[in-house]
């Protein structure tokens, strides 16, 4: 074997190990025992590699459900609350189901887990005249595909909630016949904290402008092909930023609060006042590590609005062997953590990819997973960082 294939050998090896770690600790919704096990063993494996990282935490109420489902006659469903609407109480809400601009009490939409990034989800909670929303999950593959509470610090419209489109055929002929129906999403908020791990290198330039190397860590469900691609790369960026230390300063975070409209992304941001301005400003260089990257069947999108940074990104990738499907216009406004750094004005570069599991609990190792790709695109990442930061 040459030492290139051994090399990617000896990376898909790794990769494998830490997707399998990540599947195994359970449900990684914000703040729960499966998220603090993530951060724990993402902080274990980057103490491994060398590095000496920390832990910050935020706080934050978090949403336990307690019973949540939609009663139809005698027909039971259970559901998940849409975690940024408001608790419907013990008793739930009781009235026909309709179409949402139908005049009915509890209005009904089928709705992919990317309705938030349209607008439609918002919108049509927002339009009024219903007391009670139900989501009719509409993911790509059957299932609870949830949509993302983009608004979860700040709850709006009226009680709601997921119902698997297992449910879909029943509820539908429900709504088409305004039956009456109860709605139950009740919960309980306590007090809780969520982690971020943060690495900090600082360089052999401190005074050269920032580079923040960013993957999302928390999800709804195991989320392993979602989320594992991304922390593969993350960890391979540390691992090679350590073997060949940058010119700028590296902060690598990977933080919690995702699914729950970026709070992991808000809290590194207000410690870090203005880095996600323009470098002109005082700001920082992002690589975003978005979702599904490495997904079984996905197709790997690059954002980048800045052409240098852009150039970097596709040289990369293609000399790993995984050029992108698809590089996005510069003016898209992107739908993960770095919407948000676009709309501040900064600098970024995000990989994201395509995964047909989705927001749904099915997506777990091995079946979700092309771990060659990942790989791939880790080592392209690494590269892509040490372009950017002047690794030696």
């Amino acid at each position: 074997m040459t030492t290139h294939g051994m090399a990617l050998y000896e990376a898909e090896q790794r990769a494998a190990a830490w997707l399998m770690a990540w599947d195994g600790q359970g449900v990684h919704r914000t703040g729960t025992e499966g998220d603090n096990a993530g951060a724990a063993w993402l902080a274990r494996e980057a103490a491994a590699l060398g590095a000496a990282p920390t832990i910050e935490t935020f706080g934050l109420d978090r949403l336990d459900p307690r019973a949540a489902c939609l009663e139809i006659g005698t027909q039971r469903i259970a559901g998940v609350p849409v975690f940024d609407a408001p608790d419907s109480g013990r008793d739930g809400i009781e009235g026909r189901l309709g179409p949402v601009d139908g005049g009915s009490e509890i209005g009904v939409a089928e709705l992919s887990p990317r309705a938030v990034y349209s607008g439609e989800f918002e919108r049509l909670r927002r339009s009024g005249g219903n007391r009670g929303f139900v989501v009719v999950c509409a993911g790509e593959q059957p299932g609870l595909g949830l949509l993302n509470a983009e608004s979860f610090r700040h709850p709006y419209g009226t009680p709601a909630l997921h119902v698997a489109s297992e449910a879909r055929d029943a509820v539908l002929a429900a709504a088409a016949r305004q039956m009456p129906a109860r709605l139950v999403s009740h919960s309980r908020r306590v007090p809780g904290e969520a982690r971020n791990v943060v690495v900090a290198l600082s360089g052999t330039d401190p005074s050269a402008a920032p580079v923040v190397v960013m993957t999302p860590r928390s999800s709804w469900w195991q989320s392993t092909a979602e989320r594992g691609g991304g922390l593969v790369c993350w960890l391979e960026t540390l691992r090679a930023l350590l073997a060949a230390p940058p010119r700028a300063p590296v902060v690598l975070t990977a933080n919690s609060g995702h699914e729950l409209g970026h709070l992991g992304l808000d809290d590194f941001i207000a410690r870090r006042s203005g880095w996600d301005r323009p470098v002109t400003e005082g700001g920082a260089t992002w690589v975003h590590y978005g979702a599904n990257i490495g997904a079984a069947g996905g197709r790997l999108q690059l954002v980048a609005p800045q052409d240098d940074i852009r150039e970097i990104g596709l040289r990369e990738l293609a000399g790993a062997g995984v050029p992108p499907d698809e590089v996005a216009p510069k003016n898209l406004v992107p739908s993960g953590e770095t919407r948000d750094i676009h709309r501040a004005g900064g600098r970024y570069l995000t990989l994201v990819g395509t995964n047909s599991l989705f927001h749904l609990p099915q997506d777990r190792w091995p079946l979700s997973v092309d771990v060659a790709a990942v790989a791939r695109v880790a080592r392209a990442s690494a590269r892509i960082v040490a372009g950017m930061t002047g690794s030696a």
